[in-house]
């Protein structure tokens, strides 16, 4: 096995199996309910689950990590420093962060991260990329073997690629969620400087080749 499985919840809600020489990655756990279809997938797969990254706190990112860790007791937790105060829903701003409350389903968990990370950290064979935007740390996963961008809520691909700064409505769901647009757009162009060969979001299907429809999502949420 050496490519990154998608799965998806209702059709629009994504987690992803990344391999690795010790087993799985798994990045994002979807909406509550997600944890049998995952470990399901990790069976069919032959691999077992070592650590589970999670590109941001909301609900339908985290929705099943209480129910996967239960699973998965010995396998690690990992969340940016930042966001992993919504995992305890501390919606508390920083010095010097845009003033504004941060939006979207922000469940908590009962789940206590092992592990927290920042830009440039390395997590299995994914590099961290700092995303702030849609939530205040959010991150985005980079493969550089096969430059797979696993951007969380950066983009989306449902209707087409779209930024979530709020100027498009192809998913207004993701949009409505977004906590400071023109952090996330930064964001957004910071992803697309990587050249990546695919882009594969929180919500929609994976886009291979990405750059051009990227430009375009940059373009108009401009």
């Amino acid at each position: 096995m050496t490519e990154t499985v998608r799965l998806s919840r209702f059709g629009f809600v994504n987690a992803y199996l990344v391999p690795e020489e010790d087993g799985l990655t798994v990045v994002d756990t979807m909406l509550w309910g997600g944890a049998k279809p995952i470990l399901a997938a990790a069976e069919r797969l032959g691999a077992p689950i070592v650590r589970i990254a999670l590109t941001h706190g909301h609900g339908d990112h985290i929705g099943s990590l209480d129910a996967l860790h239960a699973a998965l007791p010995d396998a690690e937790v990992i969340i940016s420093a930042r966001d992993a105060r919504l995992l305890v829903k501390d919606l508390s701003l920083d010095p010097g962060e845009p003033q504004v409350k941060p939006r979207g389903m922000i469940s908590g968990a009962k789940t206590k991260p092992t592990r927290t990370v920042s830009g440039g950290d390395v997590v299995g064979s994914l590099e961290v990329i700092s995303t702030p935007g849609h939530t205040p740390g959010h991150v985005a996963f980079l493969d550089r073997r096969d430059g797979t961008v696993l951007c969380g809520d950066v983009y989306t691909t449902i209707g087409g690629v779209a930024t979530t700064t709020g100027r498009n409505l192809r998913f207004p769901l993701a949009i409505s969620g977004t906590w400071h647009g023109p952090t996330e757009l930064e964001s957004a162009r910071r992803l697309r400087a990587l050249e990546p060969q695919r882009l594969a979001p929180g919500h929609g299907k994976v886009v291979e080749s990405p750059a051009a429809a990227m430009d375009a999502a940059i373009a108009k949420a401009s």
